[in-house]
């Protein structure tokens, strides 16, 4: 049984409580009050983990990639039906079954709300993927892709995704890059959309290219390939599974990897590299 199955069933080992729990009861109409029981002292560490813990992390990450895209999407105080339609198409590329769809809208509206513990949220998320990086950069890259939905990132938009990035420990400049990354990828679809929920349109622009990569034109060979080879590790769909990315949002790190394979094959073919 999948960790969703378990959680509505209520048979999920480590019960996930706290905001996260709290939220997400509201969202499945449960009341989960078993506060952070089953958390192991000083978190989950870097190494390996039980099924349990791995079902905790992925019921975590939906709770709050759901949640928080809602209030980044209201962040510039109004919803844009582009903004609706991002959250939508993520539903619909992870295939969620209808009921499992209906939790992630209310968790979506539930992170509109006027009082979001967006603070509490982020910090219990934060402790959750305790040390698992690529998990907290996954989250980052979906906000703010939401952020962009609807063509541009705006000021407060960017303000909330700063202030984000502060509450999980992710530097402003590893938030600029991948911030300069999405929005290349919007540049190369255009009004199709960005990411994640755009439909392939074959290989970007050479500028584009770059700017996916995360390095100038100017870079030498060698630093193109290690910003390759790092990208390519980091979005990996089975790795990103292994510690703990549901299942049902293995497809996106798919496309994400082909996105970076488009940009290194334009720049490989553009400098004659093998």
């Amino acid at each position: 049984m999948s960790w969703w199955g378990k959680l509505v069933g209520g048979t999920l080992g480590f019960m996930i409580g706290g905001p996260l729990g709290a939220i997400l009861g509201v969202a499945l109409g449960h009341n989960f009050d078993k506060g952070l029981q089953g958390l192991p002292e000083g978190g989950f560490g870097s190494g390996d983990f039980s099924a349990d813990e791995r079902e905790r992390i992925q019921t975590a990450f939906f709770t709050a990639t759901f949640s928080v895209m809602g209030a980044v999407a209201k962040a510039d105080g109004r919803v844009s039906p582009e903004e609706i339609h991002l959250a939508e198409s993520v539903m619909t590329q992870m295939n969620l079954p209808p009921q499992m769809r209906k939790t992630a809208i209310r968790l979506f509206n539930e992170g509109k709300r006027a009082d979001f513990p967006l603070e509490e949220v982020i910090g219990q998320f934060r402790q959750e993927c305790r040390r698992r990086t690529t998990l907290l950069q996954m989250f980052l890259e979906i906000q703010i892709q939401a952020a962009y939905a609807d063509g541009r990132l705006e000021t407060a938009e960017d303000a909330l995704l700063l202030r984000i990035c502060r509450l999980l420990g992710v530097s402003e400049f590893e938030y600029r890059r991948l911030e300069r990354m999405i929005g290349a990828q919007y540049q190369a679809a255009g009004k199709g959309g960005a990411g994640y929920a755009r439909p392939d349109t074959g290989e970007p622009g050479l500028e584009q290219a770059y700017r996916i990569l995360g390095v100038e034109p100017s870079a030498p060979d060698a630093e193109v390939k290690r910003a390759y080879r790092r990208l390519l590790s980091q979005h990996h769909p089975d790795k990103l599974v292994s510690k703990g990315l549901p299942e049902e949002m293995m497809q996106m790190a798919a496309q994400k990897t082909h996105e970076i394979k488009q940009a290194w094959e334009r720049i490989r073919r553009e400098r004659g590299l093998k």
